[in-house]
């Protein structure tokens, strides 16, 4: 698990063909490597890796065939720069929210616009994902914890403040750009249970169905 606070930046040294799936050997900068191990977690732009190979300036890991299929990772060639996170410790401080480093769709840049001294962003959102994403929820983008501003037509906002920009990648990010989404794990297990509860494959809440469980009067 990991808190989608980012803790360094790192680039993509190499990427190489192997039986059919992929190996990445990831340069990892400032990220402090002292207690990393084999079989470690190490989320990098949102996707939680196995660490597979230590090295005194990263790591190497592979990427399974599903891995490649929900995620940009196919595109990445060395020197593609990305956001690095350990995987939390009971001690962390939940200074973002819940992340699984399990991408659940790649979402796309739609438009940039300064403001102030912040960044906004418009992302729009594959139509399966948006049912999960609430005005002023919790949202991870490229592994990076934010909070949502308001909802679009097919996605959502961000406003990135000047700290968030200069220490992950999403300073560069540009209209067109691709980007990992991870939805907030909460709402999942909520549908889930409430799609089990009423033996319905989707459930839609209304203050008909609030009622009929007791939330509604």
């Amino acid at each position: 698990m990991f808190t989608g606070i980012i803790e360094a930046t790192g680039t993509i040294a190499s990427v190489s063909t192997k039986q059919g799936d992929l190996r990445l050997r990831v340069n990892t900068g400032a990220l402090d490597l002292s207690d990393v191990k084999l079989g470690d977690s190490i989320a990098t732009n949102g996707v939680c890796l196995t660490v597979v190979a230590c090295h005194a300036d990263g790591f190497e890991a592979d990427v399974s065939r599903e891995s490649l299929a929900h995620t940009r990772i196919g595109n990445w060639a060395a020197g593609t720069r990305v956001n690095l996170e350990k995987a939390m410790l009971p001690t962390t401080r939940m200074g973002g929210h819940i992340v699984s480093g399990h991408v659940d769709g790649v979402g796309v840049i739609a438009m940039r616009q300064n403001d102030a001294r912040s960044v906004r962003f418009s992302v729009s959102v594959p139509a399966e994902l948006r049912r999960y994403i609430a005005a002023k929820g919790s949202v991870t983008v490229d592994g990076v914890s934010l909070t949502t501003n308001a909802l679009t037509a097919d996605g959502f906002e961000l406003n990135i403040v000047p700290h968030t920009a200069a220490q992950t990648t999403l300073q560069s990010l540009q209209p067109g750009d691709h980007v990992h989404l991870e939805v907030d794990v909460i709402a999942r297990y909520l549908e889930q249970l409430l799609g089990r509860a009423t033996g319905a494959q989707e459930t839609r809440i209304t203050p008909e169905f609030l009622a009929g469980h007791g939330f509604w009067k």
